[in-house]
């Protein structure tokens, strides 16, 4: 794994944030015609076709999936069940803005992992870099009054997402940890993703039925919920996937991490655009804290 921010790995890291970006702002659109676990499944049931035809060989049983299905069974927990079913849960009490900037608290989660479980060396320019982007968190739950800070209360949506950037920053380690196993499936994007998305379907089939036993779970089909979900399979799901994996295995999840952080800029920018969420002055302050943040942390 080399630990070098190329300009092709910064390309790749900086796809996955403008998707995802895309994907808060269209989850927050749906919200009110969909249950945030029943919005997850059909959206990862659209990219497993997506990627049949690409990637179906690896399901055969002679393919190096099944031997290494726990794994697999991990890193879809983390990730297809875990990070995006929270991230549409947290959709539904919460600002598509605040909740990308609550997931920039990823890094630190990222470094803190990494330190405990991986024995990675912590820099001090790491670490300033993760206070910063971390002071930027703290800004925006705060709503930008000192006061507020504070005595601070986290409304549902924060903590549904800061769990949401521990089960992506474990999913990330994972990722740039692999067996020598699963080494023939790393090849091919479409395989490992295909291989997550088989098994993440079944942990998103758990959720969505909990949710529909014990909730008021609802779906208003329409022509903008199929829009939205032909979005969120193609783009969020399998092109920053695919961006994602390859930008982790280049520039390393430490340096990675600081890169999910672009994902409040490109939000801003289109829940403006699309659902009138005007940024205010601290939403600005935290964008400067992020991208310093980025910016100190990936220098040499």
């Amino acid at each position: 794994m080399t630990q070098r921010l190329t300009p092709t790995a910064a390309l790749l890291l900086v796809i996955p944030p403008l998707m995802w970006s895309g994907n808060a702002v269209v989850g927050r659109l749906v919200a009110p015609l969909i249950s945030p676990m029943t919005l997850n499944l059909l959206r990862w049931s659209l990219a497993f076709l997506l990627l049949l035809p690409l990637a179906g060989s690896v399901l055969r049983r002679d393919s190096g999936l099944w031997p290494q299905w726990r794994r697999f069974a991990l890193l879809s927990l983390f990730s297809i069940g875990g990070y995006n079913a929270l991230l549409y849960l947290a959709l539904n009490t919460s600002t598509a803005i605040n909740v990308t900037l609550v997931g920039a608290s990823t890094p630190v989660w990222m470094l803190i992992i990494g330190r405990l479980f991986f024995k990675m060396a912590v820099t001090r320019r790491q670490v300033l870099g993760a206070l910063l982007s971390l002071s930027g968190v703290v800004l925006v739950l705060g709503r930008g009054d000192w006061q507020v800070i504070t005595h601070l209360r986290l409304v549902p949506g924060d903590v549904y997402v800061l769990l949401a950037s521990i089960a992506w920053a474990l999913y990330s380690w994972l990722l740039a940890h692999p067996t020598a196993e699963s080494a023939s499936i790393r090849t091919d994007w479409a395989q490992f993703l295909l291989g997550q998305v088989v098994l993440g379907l079944g942990w998103s089939a758990l959720s969505t039925a909990g949710e529909w036993a014990f909730t008021a779970a609802h779906i208003d089909w329409s022509w903008p919920l199929g829009a939205a979900l032909t979005f969120i399979a193609v783009g969020p799901a399998v092109i920053a996937y695919g961006a994602w994996g390859a930008g982790v295995a280049r520039a390393g999840p430490a340096v990675a991490g600081f890169f999910i952080n672009l994902t409040p800029l490109f939000t801003a920018v289109l829940s403006s655009a699309f659902l009138g969420e005007t940024p205010r002055l601290y939403h600005a302050l935290a964008f400067v804290l992020i991208v310093s943040g980025i910016v100190l942390s990936s220098r040499k």
